[in-house]
């Protein structure tokens, strides 16, 4: 077993409970103690199990032996999934009242940037729930098995998506677009021209992002949220985003987004999951 240490306060329900409505059957399960599920990594695969210690400020992590060799990335990447290396204090400076009625939230991040691309495109214009309903069928028809029961799955990787037949993928449940434009993600991440860590200059990365087919605006902000965890990142397009600032276009929200740079992500989930806030009337002028 692995002990991680991070500075509070951490909102594990919080973060928990927002892994779980996004959990793939077959890939994860999460409890309000833990979460687990399958990896893959460099050609090796297995499980991991997290499980918190609030009251000693830890996380226990638990990695199957068919881990073991690329143990130290794993932990890389659990790192980054709960935010873990984040100070809260520094981000609480900038935001300031938006953040005090949950000071410990984290910014999700992934543990798989080329999955949390294919859950992106996947996740568009459905709801949390149906978009985990559309990826665990993805997974169940081409991930593959890890126990004899084929009950727990890895992930589908882009060699595999690479080869997939749109239309069969549309029998899952998207449109055909939407299909290949997850091949098109698969392809370009085959071919090393996806960017899987997170670009110098992020604004560009997501414009370079729009360029491919099926990526659109939200889309590329949402992946840049949590596939590269980019911390100053606002989805002024967002719908939920919007309704917070009735009355305000877009270009507007944006310019009043920016009193939470360097941490705008932050801000933009604060937002997201306190569903009385409204923005300042005397700074909505500014």
């Amino acid at each position: 077993m692995i002990i991680l240490s991070y500075q509070p306060p951490y909102d594990w329900t919080w973060m928990f409970a927002f892994l779980g409505d996004r959990a793939v059957e077959g890939v994860e399960t999460v409890t309000p103690e833990r979460y687990r599920r399958t990896l893959a990594m460099e050609g090796h695969h297995g499980w991991l199990t997290l499980t918190p210690r609030a009251e000693n400020h830890h996380l226990e992590v638990e990695i199957s032996e068919g881990l073991q060799p690329v143990v130290d990335k794993v932990v890389e990447r659990v790192r980054r999934l709960l935010d873990l290396d984040m100070n809260p204090a520094i981000v609480h400076q900038t935001l300031g009242e938006l953040a005090s009625n949950r000071p410990g939230l984290r910014l999700p991040g992934c543990m798989d940037v080329f999955e949390q691309g294919v859950r992106a495109i996947l996740g568009q214009l459905v709801s949390v729930k149906q978009a985990a309903r559309l990826t665990g069928k993805v997974v169940a028809a081409y991930g593959a098995p890890l126990d004899a029961q084929g009950e727990w799955r890895l992930f589908p990787t882009a060699a595999q998506l690479a080869l997939a037949d749109p239309l069969v993928l549309k029998t899952l449940g998207m449109p055909l677009k939407r299909a290949e434009a997850l091949i098109h993600l698969a392809r370009e991440c085959e071919a090393g021209r996806f960017p899987l860590t997170r670009p110098t200059d992020v604004e560009h990365g997501m414009k370079a992002l729009m360029q491919m087919p099926g990526i659109g605006r939200w889309t590329a902000n949402y992946f840049a949220l949590r596939g590269w965890q980019a911390p100053d990142v606002f989805l002024a397009d967002d719908y939920a985003i919007k309704q917070r600032f009735a009355g305000m276009t877009p270009a507007q929200i944006r310019r009043y987004a920016l009193r939470w740079q360097p941490w705008r992500s932050y801000a933009l989930l604060h937002i997201w999951f306190s569903y009385g806030w409204r923005p300042d009337d005397q700074l909505m002028a500014k």
